[in-house]
């Protein structure tokens, strides 16, 4: 009899059709609410992605997995709720959870004590404690929509067992040492990451959305051309990229689209065709990682009167360092058109956040214009070493981007693009500290939306005492002062558009942030990983709800 390995995730929810996402330990057919569906296979690895359809809009459903007709889901003994998600629209609020950085690590001793304590201490996951809080509130009040904004595994710092496992297959003392170097070993990553019985639960019962970013991959994963130039001349870097994209597109981005988006991409059905689809994902990981063209990360999802925007910022980039960009011209011709309509909010999602605090936004500005040879080539080699040691990487880095994005953001808040949302919020993560910072156009923008980025991260992976010193540095007047006066002096002008920091942000610790939108009416949440009666069963506690519209 097959056996579910990882799942079921609820992906994608709309009117009529609901997308599951399953892994099994042997070919076999899939039925969720009615739905029946062969699973693909790629390295001896088996998906299926199920298409629930026919729904009734707006309708709860409880949902089982059966595995060749032997109900697998729900595990047996659960002590969780049924698996359950209404159709769209539902009635208000919309409730969007999201944030990023999370290593898989296990949830006990050591790995649940101070970072600072302990050198292998993540402390605790508030995404345990998001879901052991669900198991007491109605169904209604949870969350419709998990947002995860990169690093939902960390390849080079794998987790204990995948560790182990990657040690009986090669000598880790040798170059790439003991990260996911392949598509098996990544398999067991994912594996690790989302088989908690907790979080296995959460990912059943709530529709997730994701992106990635450079943990997923490799520390710095395109943070330049010679970076990468650097990676591509190693032995072991053609594999390791391959494999990242190919698991990336199985375990999250397949996940991220609409039945209607699948249809027009055509992998998922070339991979039901394929017998064994690993020459095939091989083939297109291969082209996705030396080329942007034909192959877009960035989606979007209509909830409800509010446009989530999601966009790629680590794979799409364009190095050359005379015309960095973050995305090509055909993925920017793309997200424009995404941005024309009516609706009451906008979010655009992006694993990088578009503003930083004013110093470290300038430090970055200056080491793009240095690096580009501003103040000559032998001063670019030394800022291409800072820009890596650093991580100077962000929207700031790509100064034109930068405008281009808020250009887009000022042209939808005037209502040049539609009816002017309520909000218009970037919602980010990356950093591991959490901050909500209130934008301002210049006078005479026309922007009639009330405009912000709200930053969460990590979900668990905090910085230690030390790290977070120069966090607090780098939100500073003096850094802002001095990164204004290094950047003027390499030729940056000043961004097109201002922000402050709001409330008592930054926040470094483990935290998920939500999004309470009902009407024209915005409210941001976040929330702190606190102690509960186990290490095991931790709580959450409220540090910031604020209205943005």
């Amino acid at each position: 009899m097959p056996n579910l390995v990882l799942g079921p995730l609820l992906r994608y929810v709309g009117d009529t059709c609901a997308v599951v996402w399953i892994e099994t330990d042997s070919p076999c057919e899939v039925a969720v609410l009615r739905t029946r569906t062969r699973t693909f296979t790629v390295a001896g690895h088996h998906y299926a992605v199920v298409r629930a359809e026919g729904l009734e809009p707006a309708k709860r459903y409880e949902y089982t997995v059966e595995l060749d007709g032997e109900q697998v889901w729900p595990l047996a003994d659960s002590p969780f709720p049924p698996s359950s998600f209404r159709a769209r629209p539902k009635p208000p609020p919309l409730r969007v959870s999201f944030g990023s950085c999370r290593v898989g690590a296990p949830h006990e001793e050591p790995y649940t004590r101070r970072k600072d304590d302990h050198e292998d201490g993540r402390e605790l996951d508030p995404l345990r404690a998001l879901a052991l809080r669900m198991t007491h509130q109605d169904p209604d009040d949870w969350p419709d929509l998990l947002l995860l904004l990169g690093d939902q595994v960390y390849a080079d710092e794998v987790s204990p067992k995948t560790r182990e496992f990657v040690e009986q297959r090669r000598d880790i003392d040798k170059e790439p040492g003991p990260i996911a170097l392949d598509f098996e070993e990544y398999t067991r990553l994912y594996r690790e990451s989302w088989s908690d019985p907790v979080i296995r639960w959460l990912l059943s019962t709530v529709s997730s959305a994701m992106i990635f970013d450079d943990h997923d991959v490799h520390d710095d994963w395109n943070i330049s051309a010679a970076w990468l130039e650097q990676m591509r001349a190693t032995a072991w870097w053609e594999e390791h990229i391959v494999g990242a994209i190919m698991s990336y597109w199985i375990y999250q981005h397949a996940g991220n689209l609409s039945p209607e988006e699948q249809d027009r991409d055509g992998l998922l059905q070339r991979c039901h065709e394929a017998g064994d689809a690993e020459s095939l994902l091989r083939e297109f990981a291969h082209r996705a990682a030396h080329t942007t063209d034909g192959t877009r990360w960035s989606y979007h999802r209509d909830l409800d009167g509010t446009r989530l925007l999601v966009v790629d910022s680590r794979a799409g980039r364009c190095l050359q360092e005379d015309a960095r960009s973050m995305l090509d011209e055909d993925e920017w011709q793309w997200v424009s058109d995404c941005l024309d309509g009516d609706f009451d909010h906008l979010l655009i999602a992006s694993s990088l956040p578009w503003l930083l605090a004013p110093g470290m936004h300038y430090l970055e500005a200056w080491s793009e214009a240095v690096c580009g040879g501003a103040w000559g080539p032998l001063a670019a080699r030394g800022g291409e070493r800072i820009r890596r040691a650093l991580d100077l990487e962000h929207w700031a880095a790509f100064g034109e981007s930068f405008e281009r994005l808020a250009e887009l953001q000022r042209q939808v808040g005037a209502g040049e693009r539609g009816k002017p949302p309520a909000s218009i919020v970037t919602l980010s993560g990356d950093v591991h500290h959490a901050y909500l910072s209130e934008v301002a156009f210049r006078r005479g923008s026309g922007v009639e939306s009330a405009v912000y980025q709200a930053v969460c991260s990590p979900l668990r992976n905090p910085l230690d005492r030390h790290e977070r010193y120069a966090m607090r540095f780098a939100a500073s007047r003096a850094a802002h002062a001095i990164g204004r006066a290094i950047a003027r002096a390499a030729g940056v002008r000043d961004p097109s558009v201002h922000w402050r920091a709001l409330d008592d942000s930054p926040w470094f610790d483990n935290q998920v942030a939500s999004l309470k939108i009902e009407g024209r009416g915005n409210v941001m949440r976040l929330d702190k990983a606190v102690a509960g009666p186990t290490e095991r069963e931790p709580g959450l506690e409220r540090v910031l709800s604020r209205p943005l519209a």
